[in-house]
């Protein structure tokens, strides 16, 4: 008994030193535990990061060129757009191919109206509403997904790396929901490129939660890009086109308030 009872009581000691020692331990490890969790991109910071690759500013004009080509690479149609994407959720787009001359589209957070040459009276449209192939206004017109989801990161995995580069890339999964109901997708699941936080590919579901479009984004260089230059849409509904946005210009300039004001653009159609 007594060899029993010597060893018991030597568990018990060690089994005290090593929780004293843990006690020890534990407030020097929590700071370094909190700094590591502290210094992890939040979502919402990560979406900042990768909005600024598509927009770079707060009021900028986009020079934008949107084509739709066939399975075959072909070219189809293309049409010319001035997209100026101001602050709080408002954008204006000028339609400037011959096909489509006057036109413009404005965007005050969820309500879109269509002008057209002619007409005293806006036209209330949906931001899924197609401009060309399958681009739609809500594609055009909204640029930032800060403003307009949150979401959680799922994890890390591979991407394919653009053509340029070859082979594959390790890229950030995140899933996203819309703020609002006013939003041309209800879900959004988009990797971003791993350090620096590029788009580099996304799937666009409605609110009927259907796949309903796949989008890649073409960077301007694959190593150590510094923006996006196009958009690539396929239609996961059927078509097998493709269409391509491309964003020609970007530069900063801030609209006058009169040209955000639906009625004030039915009595200016030339904005003169």
């Amino acid at each position: 008994m007594r060899p029993r009872r010597a060893a018991h009581r030597l568990g018990r000691a060690l089994r005290a030193t090593a929780l004293a020692a843990c006690s020890a331990l534990l407030p020097a490890l929590l700071p370094a535990l909190g700094t590591a969790h502290a210094t992890e991109p939040e979502v919402a910071d990560l979406l900042v990061a990768a909005d600024r690759y598509r927009t770079g500013s707060d009021d900028l004009v986009v020079e934008t060129l949107v084509s739709v080509h066939h399975p075959d690479g072909s070219l189809d149609r293309e049409r010319r757009y001035t997209v100026y994407a101001q602050s709080g959720r408002r954008s204006l787009v000028r339609m400037r191919s011959p096909a489509e001359a006057g036109q413009k589209v404005l965007m005050l957070g969820d309500d879109f109206w269509l002008l057209l040459p002619g007409s005293q009276r806006p036209m209330r449209i949906t931001p899924s509403q197609k401009l060309l192939g399958d681009a739609s206004t809500g594609d055009i017109a909204t640029l930032r997904w800060a403003e307009d989801y949150e979401g959680r990161r799922v994890g890390e995995t591979r991407c394919d790396a653009p053509a340029a580069a070859g082979g594959s890339q390790a890229c950030l999964h995140l899933s996203l929901q819309a703020r609002r109901k006013g939003v041309s997708y209800q879900r959004i699941e988009l990797w971003l490129g791993l350090p620096r936080h590029e788009p580099l590919r996304a799937e666009l579901y409605l609110h009927s939660d259907r796949l309903a479009k796949q989008a890649r984004f073409v960077t301007d260089r694959p190593e150590r890009p510094q923006r996006i230059d196009a958009m690539i849409l396929t239609d996961h509904l059927g078509g097998g086109k493709e269409t391509r946005v491309r964003y020609l210009e970007r530069r900063a300039w801030k609209v006058p308030e009169a040209w955000l004001n639906p009625m004030f653009l039915a009595r200016n159609p030339t904005l003169e």
